[in-house]
């Protein structure tokens, strides 16, 4: 009797456990918050992308013109850097061009490339990326197998720019 009942208290204490484990997530917790405050700790890339959206901004009001996206009214080009994205590996950080409401390059600016296996993964993964974006001109891009947290670090950086963009 005494077996029986060690066996049900020791049962459910492993299905507790079991039910209360938390796997990785694709972006840690505190990446809700890291995106906003990023710009200002990341250094110059950052200041960069503040400049390239603040000098179009001052396009339309020059011409006159009061369009929401300078790049589709213009068609000039216009470069912006996103938001530095927190990964497990590191950050993923993404620039794009845009030029007539399209995304004619992307290419990501920082990525991890610590240990030689962030290098072999990424250097198959990051070009993948950029010609994803490029194609679909949005954030709605495949991730690349066993690439995971790149990928999602990527898409979180390009719709930041994107968002920046006015796109």
């Amino acid at each position: 009797m005494r077996r029986v009942i060690f066996a049900i208290c020791a049962t459910a204490a492993a299905l507790v456990a079991i039910l209360s484990f938390k796997s990785h997530s694709q972006v840690p917790v505190t990446a809700a918050a890291a995106p906003a405050g990023a710009a200002p700790s990341a250094g110059t890339a950052p200041a960069g992308a503040a400049a390239a959206t603040a000098q179009p901004a001052a396009t339309p009001s020059a011409t006159g013109a009061n369009t929401a996206s300078p790049a589709k009214a213009a068609g000039a080009a216009k470069t912006v850097t996103g938001a530095a994205w927190p990964t497990i590996y590191g950050p993923v950080q993404v620039k794009i061009t845009v030029q007539g409401g399209k995304v004619t390059q992307a290419t990501a600016v920082v990525y991890p490339e610590e240990t030689p296996r962030d290098y072999q993964i990424n250097s198959y993964a990051i070009p993948q990326l950029n010609s994803e974006a490029v194609a679909a001109s949005s954030a709605k891009i495949d991730t690349v197998s066993g690439a995971t947290y790149t990928s999602g670090g990527y898409v979180g950086s390009l719709q930041n720019a994107l968002d920046k963009a006015g796109l």
